[in-house]
C-alpha cells in the first residue's frame, strides 16, 4: 500500500459520511439554526476549560461539518476551519451561511496546513474529538500545530483516550479486553465498516478506513519536542458517542456524553489537553 493511500480511503469515507451526519439528529444542525446561541455538545462540555476566546484568531483542524467551528465562532473567535473532505466542507459552509456566520473554510490535509494557511498566524489551534486517529504520525501533527501558533498561542485538544481505542468491541460478558495497539505503529489498523457513529438509515459504500492510535505519552512528548509546554491534561470517563454499544449509558447533566454503565471509573474514555507555544 502506497504511503498516501490512507488519504484516499479516509477521504472517500468522510465524503460518504458527511451528508448523513448533517442530516442526523445527533449533530442537530436544526438546533444551530433555531437558536443563535446554541453550541455543540463537544464545545459545551469543555467550555469551562476553554475560557474566553473572544477576538482571537483560531483554527479548527479536521473540522468535519463545522458544528464545533460554528460554536467557537459564536463564542467570539475569528475562526478558520480546515478539513480534507470537500463534501464535509460543503456541509460546513452551508451551515455557516444559513446561521449567518462568517467563517473561512479551507480544504487541505492537516499535514499541509502551514503551507495553506501560513505560519504563526493563530492564537489558538483547536482539535475536536475523534481526529488524531486518522493521522499516521503524531510528531508531524505536533510540528504543524507549533508552526501554526504565534509565540504564546495555545493548543486545545479533546480526544478519545488511547486506552479506549485499544479495546476490543463490546462483549456480552462486559469484560474490557485490550485488542488493538495502544502505541503508534508504522502500519495502520484497517477497518471495513458500512456504519457510522450517528443515527442514520444510510448504508455507506466507501467502507475502508486506515487508522492509528497514539499513546498519551507519545502525544505529550511530541508536543513538548515541537516547542510547546503542557498547561493542562484532564482525563474523562466519558465520550460523546456510544463507543461500546450495550455497555454505556448517558451521563447525567452532560448532554451527549456516555460512559460505562458498570463501574465507569475503570476506563478513561477521553482527555482534554492544553499546551502553549513557548515565546
Amino acid at each position: 500500500m502506497a504511503a498516501d493511500d490512507y488519504l484516499t480511503f479516509n477521504r472517500a469515507n468522510w465524503d460518504d459520511r458527511a451528508p448523513a451526519h448533517a442530516a442526523s439528529p445527533d449533530y442537530g444542525l436544526d438546533r444551530f439554526l433555531a437558536d443563535p446561541e446554541h453550541l455543540s455538545d463537544v464545545v459545551r462540555f469543555d467550555r469551562p476549560r476553554l475560557g474566553d476566546v473572544a477576538g482571537i484568531d483560531a483554527v479548527h483542524l479536521q473540522c468535519h461539518i463545522g458544528t464545533d467551528t460554528l460554536s467557537l465562532h459564536r463564542l467570539g473567535a475569528r475562526i478558520t476551519g480546515l478539513d480534507f473532505s470537500p463534501v464535509s466542507l460543503a456541509q460546513a459552509r452551508s451551515l455557516a451561511e444559513r446561521a449567518g456566520a462568517t467563517i473561512e473554510y479551507v480544504e487541505s490535509d492537516v499535514y499541509d496546513a502551514v503551507g495553506v494557511l501560513g505560519a504563526e498566524r493563530f492564537d489558538l489551534v483547536y482539535t475536536g474529538i475523534g481526529a488524531l486517529c486518522w493521522l499516521p504520525s503524531i510528531r508531524r501533527w505536533a510540528e504543524v500545530v507549533a508552526a501554526l501558533l504565534r509565540p504564546g498561542g495555545r493548543l486545545f485538544l479533546r480526544e478519545g483516550h488511547p486506552m479506549l481505542w485499544a479495546l476490543a468491541e463490546a462483549r456480552p460478558d462486559g469484560l474490557l479486553v485490550v485488542e488493538h495497539p495502544y502505541f503508534e505503529t508504522e502500519e495502520p489498523t484497517i477497518w471495513e465498516d458500512d456504519s457510522t457513529y450517528v443515527a442514520t438509515e444510510v448504508t455507506f459504500t466507501s467502507t475502508r478506513t486506515l487508522e492509528w492510535n497514539h499513546g498519551l505519552g507519545e502525544v505529550v512528548t511530541a508536543l513538548m519536542d515541537a516547542g510547546l509546554e503542557l498547561t493542562a491534561l484532564v482525563e474523562h470517563d466519558s465520550v460523546p458517542w456510544d463507543a461500546l454499544p450495550g455497555q454505556m449509558e448517558p451521563v447525567p447533566d452532560q448532554p451527549g456524553e456516555l460512559r460505562l454503565a458498570d463501574r465507569p471509573w475503570r476506563l478513561a474514555c477521553s482527555y482534554t489537553l492544553q499546551a502553549r507555544k513557548r515565546a
